[in-house]
């Protein structure tokens, strides 16, 4: 977890990816990141929500994100942080994670995960407020249930088969799983700068 020592100095921070150039460099599932992008808008309620935390003096004032273009909870999770980042008027800065495998080992999901996306939030002044993990609540849960009936409904079913169903039947979750992300992350801050 975060600490005083961290690896992610002000320095390293600044040399991740702002939401424009990890596009640019990603090598799968574009059109898809662009869809996510494309398709979510911060509410004018949420817009004010996040720029409200912003402006507290030991507010938000960047975002860090470890992810992956591979992993589909990155591909809809990531352009809903961009989104945030961009209404809240702060900078985002993006790792990806198998390439920095020391920034990864400090947010390992129970402590032995490597569970992506993970945000980060920083002060101005580079201290550590909060981070999450991976996908809201709700998402785990849900997505529990879709892997047992698949396999429930087909004991004998292959991976890629699974694979595809699993995609299509979470594919139809996203925009309720992305609405409850936006309320973790309000729910989160909240709590971390009371």
């Amino acid at each position: 977890m975060a600490r005083e020592d961290s690896v992610v100095t002000p320095e390293r921070y600044s040399q991740g990816f702002d939401y424009p150039s990890y596009m640019d460099q990603i090598k799968v599932n574009k059109a898809r990141f662009e869809g996510f992008y494309d398709g979510f808008k911060v509410s004018p309620e949420d817009t004010a929500f996040f720029k409200e935390l912003v402006s507290r003096p030991n507010g938000p004032a960047k975002m860090m994100v470890i992810g992956e273009d591979w992993c589909g909870d990155v591909i809809r999770g990531l352009p809903v942080l961009a989104r945030i980042a961009e209404a809240a008027g702060i900078p985002i800065s993006i790792f990806p994670r198998d390439t920095h495998p020391d920034i990864m080992n400090e947010y390992l999901n129970k402590g032995e995960f490597l569970s992506i996306p993970v945000a980060v939030f920083y002060t101005a002044d580079h201290k550590y407020i909060c981070h999450w993990i991976e996908r809201p609540e709700i998402a785990v849960k849900e997505q529990r249930e879709i892997e047992k009936t698949i396999r429930d409904e087909n004991p004998d079913i292959d991976d890629r088969e699974f694979g595809q169903q699993r995609r299509a039947r979470t594919g139809a979750k996203a925009e309720d799983w992305i609405a409850a992300t936006v309320v973790e992350l309000k729910e989160l801050l909240t709590k971390s700068l009371a």
